[in-house]
């Protein structure tokens, strides 16, 4: 459940946790309808939508960079046995630490830890259990997290999230910062010369993409603004889990105008295999002014 891609200069890994239904359409988009779905079924399933069990398949998955000789890891999934409230997510064992050991790297060797935001199936692996204790997983990496978002995750504004999930903060988030392993950055903040993290907020305050300026082309890991390609659709379908829905639907509509004017590789963080595409503006004759191609890469 690894693939590799090229851009020039810049090598990404996907690295999946898990693939497959999750989320029914009225559970994670609230002005999804029944009729929205029966008239994109045709492209839906079984790809993207489960309809015996009207399930949206979601993937959940890591990028791998290899930049300038460093590695940088975006996002790092839900984790092993940690206590979490939804049933999908609770004490259970992915193998994902495997997988990523399978690349040949091991978890020392990650130089940079990027959050595109401090959500449950985002931050997971920052840290596991030993000997009783949640330590950071990659010991000798910079986790780097925006102050906008940090700032709403450790006041009570972010609190009712942690109620709905399980306090993922308290044991994958604040074990990196006791161990003195966060840096908190401005939210266009360059990493190298070909990586830097983009503002991209309203799912929540400090959400970022990650732009990868490669020798052949623009990629750009869009993070949460993205959470299924019938948002390219309907691009007024925000989740459930934005702390802003109004702001991370304009956020939205900004990068599809603008990935699909410049041509932008996109990874949107769960959309499943290849994951990679274009964002393409429809035909005339389509009711949709946008659609997500995927491509393909080796």
């Amino acid at each position: 459940m690894t693939a590799r891609f090229d851009f020039g200069g810049v090598e990404l890994t996907r690295i999946v946790e898990a693939e497959g239904p999750l989320l029914r359409p009225a559970e994670i988009f609230p002005d999804s309808t029944p009729e929205a779905i029966q008239a994109n079924l045709d492209w839906l399933a079984p790809r993207f939508y489960d309809p015996a069990s009207d399930r949206l398949v979601i993937s959940i998955q890591s990028f791998l960079l290899k930049s300038r000789g460093r590695l940088i890891l975006v996002d790092t999934c839900v984790g092993d046995c940690k206590a979490r409230v939804r049933a999908d997510f609770d004490q259970q064992h992915w193998g994902w630490l495997d997988r990523l050991e399978a690349t040949g790297v091991r978890p020392e060797d990650i130089d940079v830890v990027v959050s595109t935001h401090l959500h449950v199936d985002h931050v997971g692996w920052h840290t596991r259990r030993v000997d009783g204790a949640w330590v950071p997983t990659f010991p000798n990496a910079r986790y780097l997290f925006t102050h906008e978002e940090w700032a709403y995750w450790k006041e009570h504004e972010g609190h009712p999230g942690l109620v709905r999930t399980g306090d993922y903060v308290g044991d994958s988030v604040l074990p990196v910062f006791e161990a003195g392993l966060a840096d908190l950055v401005d939210m266009d903040h360059r990493i190298d010369e070909a990586i830097r993290l983009v503002p991209a907020p309203g799912h929540t305050p400090g959400h970022v993409a990650v732009e990868i300026q490669g020798a052949d082309q623009r990629v750009l890991l869009t993070g949460d603004a993205f959470h299924h390609p019938l948002q390219c659709c309907y691009p007024q379908w925000s989740t459930r889990f934005c702390a802003d829905p109004e702001h991370a639907r304009r956020t939205r509509q900004s990068l599809l105008e603008a990935c699909a004017r410049d041509g932008t590789l996109v990874l949107p963080a769960h959309f499943p295999a290849p994951t990679a595409g274009h964002i393409r503006r429809a035909a005339p004759e389509d009711e949709h002014e946008f659609r997500f191609e995927f491509q393909k890469l080796l």
